[in-house]
């Protein structure tokens, strides 16, 4: 037992190096499992929604039979029949506990199915955040490793052209396509940060 925890240990550590090092993952994995989230509430909410829909249906099927049992109350009494009067009396008055505990029922599933709207909003909301900030990130990764290789080409530009200067032959041509590249490439750096 003493191995596992230490491998997981372990394991759980260097996971928790490369996320620092690496934190757009991490917010990729953040917003992965707030979309997850969100699944769960859409699937709460769809079930939350059946239940109350079941329970609407229940209602009115204790309503009408706590009409039938006043109704036969009524006419017991008006026949002078109390033998059939008391017993459907006290039908009656059952039915209208159970009419009341299931209003109470649909009452608490319409607290969770309001409970479950708002979470799911808050949900999105957060996952919203997460993912301007992922798109900050990528955003800044991509100006990042393409002023990289602009450094690189300045870099590699300037010696080839020190290179060239020092055996004495200049290529305008080369100089002008070499200039019309770097401009295609920074045009382009824009239009991916506009994104």
């Amino acid at each position: 037992m003493g191995l596992f925890e230490d491998l997981s240990s372990f394991l759980e550590s260097r996971l928790d190096e490369f996320l620092k090092e690496n934190p757009h993952l991490e917010l990729q994995a953040l917003e992965d499992k707030l979309q997850d989230q969100e699944d769960e509430a859409v699937r709460l909410l769809a079930n939350l929604r059946l239940d109350e829909k079941r329970l609407q249906n229940e209602i009115l099927a204790t309503a009408q039979e706590v009409q039938l049992w006043h109704t036969r109350v009524d006419k017991a009494k008006s026949a002078n029949r109390l033998d059939l009067a008391q017993p459907a009396e006290e039908r009656e008055a059952a039915l209208l506990r159970q009419g009341n505990h299931l209003w109470g029922q649909m009452e608490l599933v319409r607290q969770r199915v309001q409970q479950t709207i708002d979470l799911q909003r808050q949900i999105q909301q957060k996952r919203q955040e997460v993912h301007t900030k992922v798109t900050q990130v990528q955003a800044t990764r991509a100006a990042q490793a393409q002023q990289q290789r602009e450094q690189q080409w300045q870099t590699s530009g300037w010696n080839q052209s020190y290179s060239s200067t020092q055996s004495g032959a200049g290529d305008p041509l080369d100089q002008k396509f070499r200039k019309w590249e770097m401009d295609e490439e920074l045009d382009e750096l824009k239009r991916k940060m506009e994104r």
